[in-house]
């Protein structure tokens, strides 16, 4: 049975990386992954998926308004399609997740994806919560803040160093991103000490 799985972590976890691996192995044993991407990472209307490694890969773009159940099953059609990867799915819309988990059900080609769990305030990215709600196998992939500790939050900089706790929840490169654990992330934030029991 195929399965629409989802691995998350913070910023500089190697997601990308995973992802480009296991397409890579697909590909070796002659099977074909489609790959897709979202369109707030296009450059000159291509999609690209790169790992800080240095490795790239061509991927499919998708926005907020398109069909990935269609788009995948008009693939299938076309050349069998032995699974899907999607990168930065924190930008999936809600229906998208659901098209995604159809994809598994209904055509039955698994379904991995790749993204962050949280915004530099903390906070869900819809994409995100959609797919630990549904998803059948959830993989949190591990990163380090410079402390040591698991890094789960991500604080967002200006381009002046100073950490940013207001403002879109998507700026593509106009910002810095800095993973750090939760204590330094509510410390730079400037939510700490916190005020409890």
């Amino acid at each position: 049975m195929a399965k629409l799985y989802f691995s998350y972590a913070a910023m500089n976890a190697g997601k990308s990386t995973l992802l480009l691996q296991a397409a890579y192995n697909y590909r070796e044993r002659g099977m074909r992954p489609l790959l897709f991407t979202s369109a707030l990472y296009a450059e000159n209307n291509v999609g690209l998926i790169s790992s800080r490694l240095g490795i790239s890969e061509p991927a499919a773009l998708y926005s907020a308004t398109d069909d990935l159940f269609q788009l995948i099953r008009d693939e299938a059609e076309t050349a069998k399609v032995d699974c899907v990867f999607v990168d930065e799915a924190q930008f999936l819309s809600h229906d998208q997740v659901w098209q995604l988990a159809r994809t598994a059900d209904r055509l039955r080609i698994p379904v991995m994806t790749f993204g962050l769990r949280t915004d530099f305030q903390g906070k869900l990215f819809p994409g995100s919560a959609e797919l630990l709600a549904i998803a059948d196998v959830l993989r949190e992939i591990r990163t380090i803040c410079s402390c040591g500790a698991k890094a789960t939050m991500v604080v967002r900089q200006g381009l002046d160093g100073r950490v940013l706790t207001d403002g879109d929840q998507v700026a593509i490169e106009k910002s810095v991103y800095l993973s750090l654990c939760r204590r330094h992330w509510e410390e730079a934030v400037g939510r700490w000490p916190v005020k409890g029991p």
